[in-house]
């Protein structure tokens, strides 16, 4: 193992040190979670996820998560050295590993070699988002949706659109199995996440708060996206695609809307779904989604 400080800073305050250490192989208990990475059921019990991805780890070393670990290939390393040095933990393990060894690990061609292991950090209560939110509140909730990928995704345009918490039902896939966070492009470290035992429960105490809970449903007569208010308080409710909400969940809700669409099509991805949803909320709310932010 090489003790590394990035750009030779021995003696900066602040500047974590590197421990450096190519591998050959993933045997090591200490990358026992990369090499378990299709068994998310395993990392969930140990707090774990595993960040895979330029783009992904780049995001996770620049947010408030715990690192536990970095893999890259050597030429990778230059690139990470910035971020790395920023990171609050004293010192961080990065292991270099050859590009075939990492395609190897994942079972199919791995063009940016990178991967990281964070600490999935404790949820946030739904009181303190309220309290945390400001007004007009946007709120996301998800019921049923177990594909991880497309829970990314949605994680994604929420945080694109300004919702300002994803709240997540009982019934729902973890939003950091490592598809999901892949999807979400990193959108998960900045997102608030609420994890809630009973999603139904919490509509009705939204609703009792005054914050409207509005179902997207797509099999419903009368109101359309169009015609909904959605400039005030409220917490826009996704399904799974198969089956959509639950009948109690969708009980608990204020109102349901849908997307008008043609006979001929079912439903939207929940992605794609949630996109409409949010854009018709933030161009209801008057946001302007500039390069310099949102602005009124």
């Amino acid at each position: 193992m090489r003790i590394y400080f990035p750009c030779g800073a021995e003696n900066t305050p602040g500047v974590a040190q590197l421990q450096l250490q190519p591998i050959t192989s993933f045997d090591p208990p200490e990358l026992r979670p990369y090499a378990t990475m299709r068994r998310p059921e395993s990392h969930q019990a140990e707090g774990i996820f595993v960040a895979e991805g330029v783009k992904v780890v780049q995001r996770l070393l620049a947010s408030r998560f715990t690192v536990v670990s970095v893999v890259l290939t050597e030429t990778a390393l230059a690139g990470f050295e910035p971020l790395l040095a920023r990171r609050p933990e004293p010192s961080i393990a990065v292991y270099l590993a050859d590009k075939s060894l990492l395609q190897q690990l994942v079972g199919f061609p791995l063009y940016q070699g990178v991967l990281a292991v964070g600490r999935i950090p404790e949820t946030e209560s739904l009181d303190s988002a309220l309290a945390r939110s400001a007004s007009p509140k946007l709120f996301v909730a998800v019921d049923a949706l177990t594909n991880a990928e497309n829970l990314g995704n949605l994680a994604r345009n929420c945080l694109a659109f300004g919702a300002q918490a994803l709240i997540v039902g009982e019934t729902c896939a973890s939003p950091f199995i490592r598809r999901a966070v892949r999807n979400s492009m990193g959108a998960l470290f900045e997102l608030p996440v609420v994890n809630v035992g009973h999603l139904a429960q919490s509509l009705r105490e939204l609703s009792r708060l005054g914050i409207r809970t509005i179902a997207a449903h797509p099999h419903v007569e009368g109101r359309i996206l169009s015609s909904a208010n959605l400039s005030g308080d409220c917490c826009i409710v996704f399904g799974s695609e198969g089956n959509g909400l639950r009948p109690e969940v969708l009980a608990a809700c204020d109102e349901a809307v849908a997307i008008p669409m043609p006979p001929t099509v079912d439903s939207l991805n929940v992605g794609a779904a949630a996109a409409v949803f949010l854009y018709e909320a933030s161009r209801q709310r008057g946001l302007n989604f500039g390069r310099q932010g949102v602005t009124h």
